[in-house]
C-alpha cells in the first residue's frame, strides 16, 4: 500500500515526524484510500496494543484533534469516538467525546 506521508507518519506512531509535516502545512485530514489521519491513528494504536500487550496509548490521537482534525468527520457514516469505542480503544473515545464537548472559545 502506498500512503501519504502523513498516513506513513501515523503507521509508525511517528509523532515528531508527524508534527513536522502538520507545520509544513500536510493535510490534517488527509483522507487518502477514504481513510483520515485520525481514523487511522485510531486504527494503529488498537492494532498496536493487540499485537503487543502493551496498554492502550492514545499519543497520536490526541495530537491530530490538537492540530485540526474534525472529531466529527465519518467514514461510511461511522464517527471516529464510535469506531474507537466499537474496536476497544476507550482512551481514544473518551479523548474524542471531551474534544467535542469542550466548550466553543469566543
Amino acid at each position: 500500500m502506498q500512503w501519504s506521508p502523513g498516513h506513513e507518519a501515523v503507521e509508525h506512531k511517528d509523532l515528531p515526524r508527524l508534527r513536522e509535516l502538520l507545520d509544513a502545512g500536510h493535510d490534517v485530514e488527509d483522507d487518502g484510500d477514504g481513510w483520515t489521519l485520525l481514523q487511522h491513528a485510531i486504527d494503529v494504536e488498537i492494532d498496536g496494543h493487540h499485537q503487543s500487550g502493551q496498554p492502550l496509548h492514545a499519543d497520536v490521537t490526541a495530537l491530530l484533534p490538537a492540530r485540526g482534525a474534525d472529531p466529527l468527520r465519518s467514514t461510511g457514516g461511522v464517527l471516529p469516538a464510535d469506531a474507537a469505542e466499537r474496536r476497544g480503544h476507550w482512551l481514544a473515545a473518551e479523548l474524542i467525546r471531551a474534544w467535542v464537548a469542550r466548550p466553543s472559545t469566543p
